[in-house]
């Protein structure tokens, strides 16, 4: 039996610890602590100082904190969001991005090849949605018709790149035929696990049963639900697609069972974000920064020359379309909403991966994608912080003729908030609120 070393998992812990501290003690440092990790990561490993290598108990912990990441993810959607006016235009939105997306992935692969169109379209159409829920918290934005179409169009984008990466890198179908009907029976599994667990979770008894024994020692409800996010990434992965599909789905279920329902407990996300940001996610993006590969980025010049152009193809793909926000935000929040669109770190790390293990980019390929991918979340968001910043409400308010209502819960006929302010009533009829900046 190998002897295991877990001085790479200390050493990662102690980094995990001082980040947030770091943050703590510099409040004018607007970074996400995803990104030092990543940064952190990458000095303590190989690349530069050597103190931590990828070691089985690192790799074991990396993955339970890659598909933790996704699970919470998942968790952070509002499906019924999804359904209503918001959805609709987010998906418009979304759309003009896929277009997008597709083209550059072309030209992309014209004019270098060292990217596949279809892989490098999927990361461009993605955001990291986990990313702007803080960020929006932090500004009180969470709330307001701004806060919610920038989540609602970040939850599209990214439940859809997901769904797509599986569909296209599927381990155990060699056609695309084959991949899209076992993406089929995968769904069609999750979707009648998910039905029959539902039903199970009405029973009264089971009910209380879970309730009594949710915040006693047993933690019932967080067992389940781990295990639950486990079988079905074992379930995806049995299918031959990426296990963070089925954790991701685990997500949305656990959402739409125990966070929608009639009475959701009150302490299971704070539970299940302890478990997954007070350990095991920072231990992923810390390893990710650990096997970083700055040697073989900084040896191939070509590589460093993509940055510059991947993060223009993320602005394009995603900050552009939030022009069809105009006439609902105006001219400042539609472009904070942009920045905030192509905000994309988590899902790029994934994708980065699935290419690397199936041989479809280089080390060098990689690092470049995932360095974009952290300026992206290191600046886009300060960029939009300061646009919201100077449109908060007391600034100039113009009443003008609009389009239909985005955020709209039926039951009363008065006119809705401004941009700005929380979203409690409906919308309705063609008279908007809309922020102008104040030039």
């Amino acid at each position: 039996m190998p002897v295991l070393s877990f001085t790479s998992v200390f050493i990662i812990g102690a980094i995990a610890v001082g980040v947030p501290v770091l943050l703590g003690l510099a409040p004018r440092l607007r970074v996400p602590g995803a990104v030092l990790e990543i940064v952190a990561g990458i000095v303590a490993g190989p690349s530069v100082l050597g103190w931590v290598r990828i070691d089985p108990p690192v790799q074991v912990l990396s993955d339970l904190g890659l598909g933790m990441l996704l699970f919470l993810a998942g968790l952070e959607i509002d499906v019924a969001r999804l359904r209503g006016p918001l959805g609709r235009l987010a998906a418009s939105a979304f759309g003009v991005s896929v277009l997008l997306a597709v083209a550059c992935g072309y030209a992309f692969r014209l004019g270098t090849g060292s990217i596949p169109a279809l892989l490098l379209a999927t990361v461009l159409m993605s955001t990291s949605a986990g990313l702007l829920l803080p960020m929006l918290k932090d500004a009180d934005e969470e709330s307001t018709r701004f806060g919610q179409l920038v989540m609602t169009a970040g939850a599209l984008a990214e439940l859809s790149p997901i769904v797509l990466l599986s569909l296209l890198y599927s381990a155990t179908a060699s056609s695309p035929s084959d991949r899209l009907v076992s993406l089929g029976i995968v769904l069609a599994l999750l979707v009648l696990i998910g039905l029959a667990l539902g039903q199970v979770r009405r029973l009264a008894g089971l009910n209380r049963l879970i309730n009594r024994l949710a915040d006693r020692s047993a933690q019932l409800r967080v067992r389940a639900a781990l295990t639950l996010a486990l079988g079905f990434g074992l379930l995806a992965y049995q299918f031959g697609f990426a296990s963070v599909l089925g954790a991701f789905a685990a997500g949305l279920l656990v959402r739409i069972i125990e966070l929608q329902g009639p009475e959701p407990h009150p302490q299971f996300m704070i539970k299940m974000q302890g478990i997954g940001f007070g350990f095991l996610i920072p231990i992923f993006f810390i390893a990710t920064g650990v096997q970083f590969d700055l040697r073989a980025m900084l040896a191939n010049p070509g590589a460093i020359a993509l940055v510059p152009f991947l993060v223009a193809a993320l602005l394009l793909v995603r900050g552009l379309p939030s022009v069809l926000y105009l006439r609902y935000l105006g001219r400042a929040r539609t472009a904070a909403a942009g920045l905030l669109q192509a905000t994309t770190l988590s899902f790029v790390i994934v994708a980065a991966q699935i290419g690397l293990t199936t041989g479809r980019i280089s080390p060098a390929t990689s690092a470049a994608l995932l360095t974009a991918a952290l300026i992206s979340a290191a600046a886009f968001p300060v960029g939009a912080l300061r646009l919201i910043a100077r449109d908060k409400p007391g600034r100039a308010v113009a009443v003008a003729a609009a389009g239909p209502a985005i955020a709209s819960p039926p039951g009363t006929s008065q006119p809705g908030p401004p941009a700005g302010s929380p979203v409690g009533g409906p919308v309705q009829g063609a008279t908007q609120e809309i922020h102008l900046e104040q030039q």
